[in-house]
């Protein structure tokens, strides 16, 4: 990238409405100028398919506080909390479908224009739209897995078993929150029963990294090695206010890579990005892959 390029781009917000043209034009360019992207998503891109997010527009917090992982470790009511929680929410979450800004990253990964697709979210909608490894750094929301022995648990046959076991909770209907939660807190929590490992006893905890939880090393190094082979960096739908998915901003600044977010409202790297786009991820992603296609097809 030339400097005077880098300089340019630097500069360029993008502040439109969902459909302006001039928002899609500069997403095409960018992504024409960066043909291989290291594509980092959040909350945002599942909204569509009625997965609550986090934040506001302004990334203040719009949810009641999630168990922690200090939480669910230190006591047998963290873990009824949680439990009782998830019972009531994981349906909705585990049963939603992807919706078209997920299919449209699928595309854009079938076009060869990503080095990696990593994921902040744990409710597995990328890979039901087609999408090829993956990074989920917060896990996924399909499992739990045993504390003592390392056991893996299907989350579904857990359903089965917390509703059976938990009868004055199974009727209740509460407000929906992120990453398979609710919005609900009772007295009840204090009776409910939690599952253990049927191989050992031991404490199950789902599949997914908690608040004040570290991500696995394992999946930060394999998301910066994509990083590292991309020409810059998509944000989608991510306030990038959890350090998790801001670090791989402060990291393609040191790579000298620039960074474009799509995202409605203030993000964490605002000061450091090449473009924003304040757009609905669906059809800023639909009419991006759009144009794409019919770009390589007009190439052959």
């Amino acid at each position: 990238m030339s400097t005077h390029l880098s300089t340019h781009l630097s500069t360029l917000t993008m502040q439109p409405s969902h459909s302006s043209p001039a928002a899609g034009a500069a997403l095409f360019d960018f992504v024409q100028r960066h043909p291989r992207l290291f594509v980092l998503t959040g909350a945002g891109i599942s909204t569509d398919s009625g997965i609550p997010g986090y934040r506001d527009a302004r990334g203040q917090w719009q949810r009641s506080p999630p168990v922690t992982l200090q939480a669910f470790l230190g006591s047998h009511a963290g873990r009824q909390r949680y439990w009782a929680r998830s019972m009531l929410g994981w349906p909705q979450a585990w049963q939603a479908r992807p919706n078209h800004a997920h299919h449209a990253l699928a595309r854009l990964g079938a076009l060869g224009r990503m080095t990696a697709l990593v994921t902040q979210n744990v409710d597995g909608l990328h890979q039901r739209a087609g999408s090829q490894g993956v990074i989920e750094l917060h896990g996924s929301l399909a499992n739990a897995i045993c504390l003592d022995c390392g056991a893996s648990h299907d989350r579904a046959a857990l359903q089965d078993w917390l509703v059976s076991r938990n009868a004055a909770l199974r009727d209740v209907i509460a407000p929906p929150a992120a990453d398979g939660d609710v919005h609900f807190e009772s007295p009840l929590f204090a009776q409910f029963q939690v599952p253990d490992c049927s191989h050992c006893g031991g404490i199950l905890k789902p599949d997914v990294v908690f608040f004040g939880e570290s991500v696995p090393r394992t999946r930060v190094d394999a998301a910066r090695a994509a990083l590292a082979e991309a020409d810059a960096m998509l944000v989608v739908g991510s306030s990038l206010m959890v350090y998790s998915g801001y670090r791989f901003c402060v990291w393609a600044g040191q790579m000298g890579k620039p960074v474009a977010a799509l995202n409605l409202g203030t993000t964490r790297a605002d000061a450091m990005l090449a473009l924003k786009v304040e757009a609905g991820c669906a059809p800023a992603l639909q009419a991006l892959v759009s144009r794409l296609t019919q770009d390589t097809a007009g190439s052959r």
